[in-house]
């Protein structure tokens, strides 16, 4: 059974930062890209960031490059979030996934509010 389970999402101020975590099990996570999504009130999911299996390369929306960083650790079937520079259109449920597969997670909640 492939299970992600994200966490790490809150409250934050506009400038702020947190940080994202999804545990992944159920699959060849150290094979596997892993990416996360996101999905604002009233708008479709998209795209945030992706890390192949190695972590050697990644990719950014270009909403978020230069503020976030996606990492991971296959020791661990961990894939992280760092979220920087955080602004209210950041303000969303987070999810984790791997393109191989169709699951999706439950989602953290991530808002960005003075």
């Amino acid at each position: 059974q492939v299970l992600f389970v994200e966490s790490g999402g809150g409250l934050v101020q506009p400038g702020g930062s947190l940080r994202l975590s999804c545990a992944a099990s159920g699959f060849a996570f150290s094979r596997s890209t892993m990416s996360w999504y996101r999905q604002a009130p009233g708008k479709e999911r998209e795209f945030v960031a992706n890390i192949i299996s190695t972590g050697g390369d990644t990719n950014y929306a270009d909403s978020v490059k230069g503020r976030f960083t996606i990492s991971r650790d296959n020791s661990k079937n961990m894939v992280y979030l760092q979220m920087n520079s955080l602004k209210p259109e950041d303000t969303a449920v987070y999810y984790c996934k791997t393109p191989s597969r169709s699951e999706w997670g439950q989602g953290t909640q991530v808002t960005v509010s003075s």
